[in-house]
């Protein structure tokens, strides 16, 4: 039995209705009058649409008297938990996403069971938006990880600094040498060994980098190696803490060792 949405995701005009989900501490003063937009006539229509084999029934039943309350469902949990972390540009288009979920789930809910529909559509629309909220969050946090991952002493940042000194270059020298003659010993992996040379490789060409910040050589690394931003963070910090350890030897004996 097909439970496609068949109308826009525009909610329909709200029905005379007398209280709402309340969530947080009641305000002292003069008490409000609230809107409930889940009530016993919502339920009795929940009720009817699941006894009902009439598709064309079951639409009717849904548009007129539970997609608003759906509607309702979807805003409040969206902006009492602050699931913001969208995909779409337009919040109608989430809150349209989760009624549609909220649908899929509909014939699910086991009233006979003594299941409270509006506790059992809370659960389900909240996880769905947990669930969708936590992978755009990841999405995002992946992308802000190449701008994160270079700290300031870091290999990268060497690169951009204006006005270093000739014994930077020197060692920068040293260095890129060194990772040319231990790039299979250090880095066992292929994907390692990709981003580890394409870093070195942006070393060698320094002098055409200075105008390049962080995030610049991060995506040009990217577009380099074709490999997700963890790997890189990985071996940056590897080559970073080699860089640290040439550079030591460098200022205390004037060469490295390669």
């Amino acid at each position: 039995m097909s439970n496609k949405l068949k109308y826009a995701p525009t909610p329909p005009p709200e029905p005379v209705i007398t209280g709402s989900l309340e969530l947080g501490p009641k305000k002292r003063g003069r008490k409000r009058t609230k809107k409930q937009y889940f009530t016993p006539d919502t339920d009795a229509a929940i009720k009817e649409y699941l006894a009902s084999s009439n598709q064309e029934e079951r639409d009717n039943i849904f548009a007129r008297r539970i997609h608003y309350p759906f509607y309702k469902l979807a805003e409040n949990l969206i902006h009492t938990f602050k699931f913001y972390y969208t995909e779409v540009d337009d919040l109608e288009d989430l809150k349209h996403e989760v009624i549609c979920f909220l649908l899929e789930k509909l014939d699910y809910f086991k009233p006979e069971k003594g299941s409270k529909a509006f506790s059992y559509f809370s659960i389900v629309g909240k996880n769905y938006l947990i669930l969708y909220n936590n992978n755009n969050y990841k999405k995002k946090k992946q992308k802000v990880d190449v701008l994160k991952a270079d700290e300031d002493d870091g290999v990268l940042h060497q690169l951009g600094r204006d006005g270093r000194k000739q014994e930077i270059k020197d060692f920068i020298d040293y260095y890129t040498e060194y990772i040319d003659k231990h790039l299979y010993i250090t880095f066992k992996k292929d994907k390692d060994r990709k981003v580890a040379d394409a870093i070195n490789v942006l070393f060698k060409r320094r002098e055409n980098l200075e105008i390049f910040n962080k995030k610049a050589l991060y995506i040009y690394i990217r577009e380099m190696t074709e490999v997700e931003t963890p790997v890189i963070t990985k071996v940056t910090k590897i080559m970073k803490k080699i860089y640290k350890e040439l550079y030591t030897q460098y200022t205390e004996t004037g060469y490295v060792k390669v």
